[in-house]
């Protein structure tokens, strides 16, 4: 039974409808739900809303970007994998001398794949006309719109290390700075290339006049990625993988995605009584760190591009190996866990119809604006997923030609059986895992409903290992882990590196849906 309490502070109620879609930014929300008033179905809505956000919300995402979608269709889950690949010319020998990717600049762009994405999902599942799905974005982007409160706030923290970088500056900021809270800010050259992605359905993008403005701007600075790179670029619908917790399915992307991630959390927590404790209890909270750590340590070592591995998917899920990991979990204190050998700045959206389809997407340039990259008079911002490689010699995610490299964005989705149950995401790097992993346990052990589980305080473990911890947690849960051994970080208040949630709950009648109060997002329905 789903409770109805709402135990975290919180600005926000959940929204209920027989068709609904939430994101990040109300914008692009309300763009979707457009399509849904048009006639279109949750693949429209998930679509308009995705074109919507690399104009209203750049700081997380852009028309360069990745992008991942899971869609429950007539009783099954499918999923596509619109990540790009290294350029050709990417080889060890290229990166000799440093110690890792760039962080910035041409170096660090893969093949964006996110314009695949809309293309791909718009031929398979998709009712309206591709270019009816622009038309928001258009206008936005070529009327202009008021930008809203956290998007000013990161725009602002990100400009001043990226305005050196070439085509920056002068498409983010035209005035010499990032846009306030507020301000009406346009860019017609988004428009310009967003119409033409509509009217060729994405080959000038891959094959035409943007991908010659790409390469001609990457030539100029020094990069390596060809025609023929943007040309042999293809999304691929591949089979989602899942985990079974508690009687309910998690399911995930395949790697090189992080998702999996989650998935073993799941499987090593489910040895332990999880519905038994306090969500916010040290109890708790202690092993729901010490699990993730384990399956962080076997995550980084083991995943990569798939044609890389050499460790399976099922060896990693195996509930026999995740029941022996889950008895390295010291309950008295913290660890700092090794890998294991098996044997054998981002946006999500979620969108419903009420005709039963579901969509869990996200689009992401990986460190908000990305490489930096603006590639000139096309407002495309590029991201720079190139720093998911490794250069250690010999890892599986070794930094290689027409590889994919680790990847941090992944869409969730979750099923009882043959129903689905919700589609969800928590935006945000390596929290993506996490923020799943403590979204199915509030929904399974506790029953929370969306916006109850979005306004819980969260936690997050980085190397060190580190965790962090915001700054609504209970102090005593807070100084209980620091008892415990763990190097305990209290985040302020507006800090947004827990990730941004957004969730679609079915139920009988239609659906629930929550969105995050840490960003400008909202739910949206009728």
């Amino acid at each position: 039974m789903l409770k109805w309490q709402f135990p975290y502070t919180s600005q926000r109620m959940p929204v209920m409808a027989s068709n609904m879609v939430a994101t990040s930014q109300p914008l692009a929300a309300q763009a979707g739900l457009r399509m849904l008033l048009k006639g279109g179905n949750a693949v429209d809505a998930a679509l308009a809303a995705a074109i919507t956000l690399p104009v209203v919300e750049p700081t997380s995402n852009g028309i360069g970007s990745d992008a991942f979608a899971l869609i429950w269709k007539d009783g099954k889950l499918h999923g596509l994998n619109a990540s790009g690949r290294s350029p050709a010319a990417w080889n060890p020998q290229r990166f000799a001398g440093k110690d890792a990717i760039p962080n910035r600049g041409w170096d660090s762009v893969t093949v964006p794949g996110c314009v695949s994405a809309w293309r791909a999902l718009s031929e398979k599942f998709g009712k309206l006309p591709f270019a009816d799905l622009f038309e928001p974005a258009l206008k936005y982007a070529s009327d202009g719109y008021l930008v809203s409160p956290t998007i000013a706030r990161l725009w602002a923290k990100q400009a001043p290390e990226l305005q050196d970088q070439p085509g920056f500056r002068e498409a983010f900021m035209p005035r010499g700075r990032a846009p306030s809270a507020g301000e009406l800010f346009r860019h017609p050259e988004q428009a310009r290339t967003l119409r033409l992605i509509a009217e060729t359905r994405g080959d000038a993008f891959y094959r035409g006049e943007l991908a010659e403005a790409m390469v001609a701007h990457c030539r100029a600075n020094g990069g390596a990625m060809t025609l023929e790179d943007l040309a042999a670029h293809q999304a691929d619908w591949v089979e989602p993988i899942n985990i079974d917790y508690r009687g309910y399915q998690v399911h995930e992307i395949p790697p090189s995605g992080q998702g999996i991630a989650c998935l073993m959390t799941l499987g090593i927590l489910e040895n332990f009584d999880m519905g038994s404790l306090d969500p916010e209890s040290p109890e708790s909270l202690h092993l729901q760190v010490e699990a993730m750590k384990l399956a962080f340590a076997d995550a980084h070592q083991h995943i990569a591009d798939p044609n890389s591995m050499k460790v399976s998917v099922a060896q990693l899920l195996d509930k026999s190996y995740l029941k022996e990991r889950a008895k390295l979990i010291d309950r008295t204190k913290s660890s700092v866990p090794k890998f294991g050998t098996p044997r054998g700045g981002t946006v999500y959206l979620t969108a419903a119809d009420a005709d039963g389809m579901m969509v869990s997407y996200i689009q992401s340039n990986f460190a908000g604006f990305g490489s930096g990259v603006v590639v000139p008079g096309t407002g495309i911002s590029l991201q720079n997923r190139g720093i998911g490689f490794t250069l250690a010699e010999g890892h599986v995610n070794q930094v290689g030609p027409r590889k994919r490299p680790f990847h941090t964005i992944i869409p969730a989705f979750m099923t009882r059986g043959s129903e689905p149950v919700m589609g969800f995401g928590v935006m945000g790097g390596f929290m993506q895992a996490q923020g799943h992993t403590q979204m199915a346990l509030r929904y399974v052990d506790h029953q929370q409903n969306p916006q109850a589980m979005i306004d819980a305080p969260r936690w997050r473990v980085e190397n060190g290992p580190v965790v962090n911890i915001e700054e609504s947690m209970p102090a005593a849960a807070v100084d209980a882990l620091r008892g415990l051994g763990h190097n305990v970080v209290v985040a302020d208040r507006f800090n947004t590196d827990f990730g941004r949630a957004q969730i679609i709950l079915k139920t009988e009648g239609g659906y629930i849906g929550g969105s995050e109060w840490r960003t400008d997002g909202q739910a949206v329905g009728f």
